[in-house]
């Protein structure tokens, strides 16, 4: 993808001058959310079944291996973040800067993302192997695209209360993803393992279907979005002023900790899941029903966000949700596991107060990114958002790594009766482990300083500077 102009009229065209946006169209909103739907076809394949598929459906014996899998690779991979980041800040095309990475992104993202579910039949050191190198090469392709498609909402527009919009619609459309992934994954590889007579090969065919879906709504994604909010005229480019305004944005390292705390909190409760109706339930086809409710809850919680936004600022806001959350999670190591109306209820619960969160702070980076340029006059929305990418891509995979770190530990052997010992450990990951990791993410947000008074006041001198200038 090349980062400079394709001709000097495209870019011209890239660079205008940014001006107040008027609100953004449904069909606009729409098409960007379902670009969040395309990534969390895999995003959150990876969350819920990856661990499970490696240990129970591969076969590799060793889960600390896995542990070890699901932990460094993500976070080498993750070191591209801000790099990619920074490129997309550079990029100039007809396009903009960060829509061409997704158009030449999105059949990469698919093809690899089948390629992962191949199983060839390898001896056990060559699954680990493929399993290296497939899940590290989707991990490079996820971040190609999904980088520039995060910062792709601080560019749409110039409002606040837009991109809180937008931000709504894009979670919305994520956890329809997250909705037919945990809700039709369960039921469509064992339908598909019964037709191929190979679990390894329901899970490839099913998703061969999602990647293919994820490519299409990509390509709509680029198609039907339009980047409108520039850097200010004649910002140099200088990587050293980039990092440096970047860790003197005080207002984006609390939300740095925040968002290392929250993934942390999301790979142990999303991964565990398989494990605890499998073992703990002792009815793994029952995880379809609790995915599907618990990711209906979190839809419409996430489209309640205007009517929070209406009674509480958004700190506050996420403050207050994300300890409910936190403790309707770590609540589940009381409940009666055998109790399905309980179960269902608490997560519906905790799903629907988790609902608005994402959508918030999503815009609380943009609002970050506006603190920067207004702070020290260089915007550098590319690189607040892939470093906020980066952070979270840390905090997943290590929340995933002790998945299977934290099973080897109680004994857990794969397809077999579990012993009390190890039953303990799949709780623990499943209720007190994940909801305090959410409790010291809204503890983090306290200090969080960007009240809604202070981002207008931001908003309006930045529209007056760029006003002066033109």
């Amino acid at each position: 993808m090349s980062t400079s102009p394709a001709d000097p009229t495209a870019a011209t065209s890239a660079t205008a001058p940014s001006t107040p946006t008027k609100g953004l169209s449904f069909a606009e909103k729409l098409a960007y959310g379902l670009g969040d739907t395309a990534s969390n076809f895999f995003f959150q394949a990876f969350n819920i079944f990856l661990a499970y598929y490696y240990t129970d459906v591969v076969g590799l014996k060793d889960t600390s291996a896995v542990g070890w899998l699901l932990g460094t690779l993500p976070i080498m991979v993750a070191v591209l973040n801000p790099v990619i980041g920074m490129l997309a800040d550079r990029t100039q095309s007809r396009w903009g800067k960060f829509r061409p990475w997704i158009l030449w992104g999105a059949l990469p993202y698919g093809l690899l993302g089948y390629i992962m579910f191949l199983n060839p039949d390898f001896s056990p050191d060559g699954k680990l192997i493929f399993a290296y190198v497939t899940y590290g090469l989707m991990l490079v392709a996820y971040a190609a695209i999904n980088t520039p498609y995060s910062a792709l909402m601080g560019v749409m527009s110039s409002s606040s209360e837009d991109r809180t919009s937008l931000s709504t619609y894009r979670f919305a459309c994520a956890f329809t993803g997250a909705l037919a992934i945990g809700s039709l994954v369960p039921w469509l590889k064992d339908y598909l393992a019964a037709i191929s007579g190979s679990p390894a090969a329901g899970f490839r065919n099913t998703m061969a279907i999602f990647a293919v879906l994820s490519v299409a709504m990509f390509l709509y994604t680029f198609l039907n979005t339009k980047e409108r909010v520039s850097p200010p005229k004649g910002q140099d480019s200088n990587v050293g002023l980039d990092l440096r305004d970047l860790f003197r944005n005080a207002p984006w390292l609390v939300l740095f900790f925040a968002a290392f705390l929250t993934l942390a909190n999301t790979g142990l409760r999303s991964g565990s899941g398989i494990y605890y109706f499998k073992y703990v339930v002792g009815n793994e086809q029952a995880l379809s029903a609790f995915n599907f409710f618990g990711f209906l809850a979190f839809i419409i919680g996430s489209l309640s966000t205007k009517l929070f936004t209406r009674f509480m600022s958004r700190r506050k806001l996420m403050i207050g949700l994300t300890c409910l959350n936190a403790l309707s999670m770590a609540a589940f190591y009381l409940v009666d596991p055998h109790n399905m109306t309980l179960l269902y209820a608490l997560n519906i619960f905790a799903s629907f107060v988790a609902g608005p969160t994402p959508a918030i702070v999503w815009s609380m980076y943009a609002d970050t990114a506006d603190y920067g340029a207004w702070k020290f006059g260089r915007r550098t929305t590319g690189l607040v958002f892939s470093a906020t990418v980066f952070v979270q891509k840390v905090g997943l995979a290590i929340g995933s790594a002790m998945i299977g770190w934290l099973l080897a530990h109680y004994g857990y052997v794969a397809n077999v009766a579990q012993t009390p010992e190890s039953i303990h450990g799949i709780t623990l990951l499943f209720s007190l482990l994940p909801g305090g990791f959410a409790f010291l993410s809204g503890l983090a947000i306290l200090f969080y300083p960007l009240e809604e008074s202070k981002v207008k006041e931001i908003e309006k001198e930045l529209l007056a500077r760029e006003g002066a200038t033109r």
